[in-house]
């Protein structure tokens, strides 16, 4: 027989599975937030510029190399403003 400890939940098990629900729905929430991306959120994609400027950052390129490579990308691309 499993009448041991009384017949049905007592409150603790209540209450331990009302956590235990929040806790997994929340996950899931927090799951599909971060792992879907959004159309406002660009996630991993760098313009060419960004790159452009870590290449240089990281010594790959030279200075004139980096001014001449942003110019031409600046010249060829018209959405981008020029500073």
């Amino acid at each position: 027989m499993m009448f041991w400890y009384g017949n049905g939940a007592n409150g603790w098990g209540y209450a331990l599975m009302i956590v235990s629900m929040i806790a997994f729905w929340g996950l899931v929430a927090a799951a599909v937030f971060y792992l879907v991306p959004s159309p406002g959120r660009t996630v991993g994609r760098l313009t060419p510029e960004e790159i452009l400027a870590e290449r240089f950052a990281r010594g790959d390129i030279t200075h004139e190399e980096y001014r001449r490579d942003l110019d031409a990308l600046r010249a060829h691309s018209p959405s981008v403003t020029r500073s």
